[in-house]
């Protein structure tokens, strides 16, 4: 899989890729029709190395969707793919997108680094080991877990915050103390947002998808 670290320069054609290829998926489902399948050569790159995403929509500035894997099970291609149509269809906190809406969304994706684990003294060391705006954390507790991705920093910017929140979103008591939890970390890659229709066709026009 591509370095999520390096997303510079020549590796800003992979990440446009993906994300056309994320939108002629998400166009795909809406529509009710088969997953768009990746042409011979794509499906021979890079793209088809193992890897783990998430797809994350906005409507005007607002999240409809975000759906991904934390790790790397299948091809990043397929990855992208099956989690596009999830972020579309089945994010149990939205509706299912409709086929108006299609021209009112932006998607884009991000690509996951293995996570590694957060090693911390206490609660007050674990805030000082936080990278704002560059790590994406993953919490774990008795059967529970939850992340944020890196992204999620631009709304809540102070780390103290940033951990309350998650534990939120993991379920974790507040009484339960930071030293039973496990943290994990990871960074990502980063996609421009694309709007879908036209995307979707520049994935086809490029020879991304058959």
């Amino acid at each position: 899989m591509p370095s999520p670290e390096d997303a510079r320069g020549a590796v800003r054609g992979w990440l446009d890729d993906l994300a056309d290829i994320a939108a002629a998926a998400l166009v795909a489902a809406v529509h009710d029709q088969p997953a768009p399948t990746p042409s011979r050569a794509t499906a021979r790159g890079r793209l088809a190395d193992p890897g783990a995403c998430f797809v994350t929509l906005h409507r005007t500035g607002r999240l409809r969707g975000c759906i991904g894997t934390l790790e790397a099970r299948r091809p990043l291609l397929d990855d992208v793919i099956a989690n596009a149509r999830a972020a579309a269809l089945d994010d149990p906190r939205f509706p299912a997108v409709a086929t108006a809406e299609i021209d009112v969304l932006e998607v884009d994706v991000s690509v996951l680094s293995p996570a590694e684990p957060l090693e911390f003294d206490d609660h007050a060391d674990l805030l000082r080991r936080l990278r704002p705006g560059t790590d994406g954390i993953i919490l774990a507790y008795r059967g529970r877990r939850a992340t944020f991705l890196p992204s999620v920093w631009a709304q809540l910017p102070d780390p103290a915050n940033f951990l309350l929140h998650l534990r939120h979103k993991a379920g974790i008591e507040d009484r339960v103390p930071t030293a039973a939890i496990a943290v994990e970390r990871y960074t990502t890659a980063h996609s421009p947002a694309v709007a879908p229709r036209a995307a979707a066709a520049r994935a086809r026009t490029a020879g991304l998808i058959d």
